[in-house]
């Protein structure tokens, strides 16, 4: 758990910045993707057996990559977001709806926060936001 609640203001006041950072992530995503696959047919390996650092190894040009993803990843998390999912562009913003600690539910491509669910919920457990609900809270 963060050690910060987000208030829907605060929480729409970021997605410029994600948007941004989403994009570059999902075109770096691509990229690593498209060098996994070439390199699972020249070696006969599974896409999913190949690591990062074997990668790295036989493509060493993608170390700055990795390291940009490395770095916006580092972005997210100084924000105090927690990233879900890199295809979905799924960002999670802590919250407090009516005394229950929620998560804001953003996906890239969405204008603004319009959802939440519960820490066990997940991104299937989505609900429409009533942004009067929420209010301003810091744990501690």
């Amino acid at each position: 758990m963060k050690d910060r609640l987000f208030t829907l203001d605060e929480a729409n006041a970021l997605i410029p910045k994600l948007e941004n950072i989403m994009q570059q992530l999902q075109r770096h995503g691509l990229a690593l993707r498209a060098e996994v696959g070439a390199l699972a047919k020249e070696t006969g390996d599974l896409p999913e057996a190949i690591t990062v650092p074997h990668v790295l190894e036989l493509r060493p040009q993608l170390h700055a990559v990795v390291e940009d993803m490395e770095r916006l990843l580092g972005e997210i998390d100084a924000c105090g977001l927690e990233m879900k999912g890199l295809d979905l562009g799924l960002i999670d913003f802590p919250a407090e709806i009516n005394g229950e600690f929620v998560l804001l539910c953003w996906q890239f491509g969405e204008k603004e926060v319009g959802y939440y669910h519960s820490v066990e919920g997940g991104f299937a457990g989505r609900k429409p936001l009533d942004a009067k609900r929420l209010r301003p809270q810091v744990l501690h």
